[in-house]
């Protein structure tokens, strides 16, 4: 699951191709399916975001939460084609993007009815 933050009269505009820029990155580099996108969107008043110096109102948080298994590598060349990819298609500039990806071990994640240990029909790899 993803979560994206924002300044709503920033985010709001963009939300539809910022999701299709972030399941293209999750696609090309981890390799989920097409159908395997689930973002929420939190649109925030300004005043109940507060960032960093030197940012601007376009200032988005992405936070990634993933079942452990990649490898840094792995997660490092997400973040790097995220940056990429969201200046080059969005123009919002890295500056202005923050990443986080939070792991956490399969058995603490449910779906399914099931715990992320116990599901052997993934369609997508987790070690990679």
């Amino acid at each position: 699951m993803i979560v994206i933050y924002g300044i709503k009269e920033k985010l709001n505009p963009i939300k539809e191709r910022l999701s299709d820029v972030i399941h293209g990155c999750m696609k090309n580099v981890l390799g989920m399916p097409e159908d395997k996108r689930a973002h929420r969107f939190i649109s925030l008043d300004k005043d109940d975001f507060y960032y960093p110096g030197g940012r601007s109102d376009a200032y988005t948080v992405i936070e990634i939460n993933m079942m452990a298994g990649r490898k840094p590598e792995t997660q490092k060349a997400l973040i790097k084609a995220l940056f990429h990819e969201i200046d080059s298609q969005l123009s919002v500039a890295p500056v202005d993007v923050e990443i986080t990806i939070k792991e956490q071990q399969p058995y603490q994640w449910g779906f399914r009815g099931m715990t992320g240990d116990e599901a052997n029909d993934l369609k997508y790899k987790v070690n990679v």
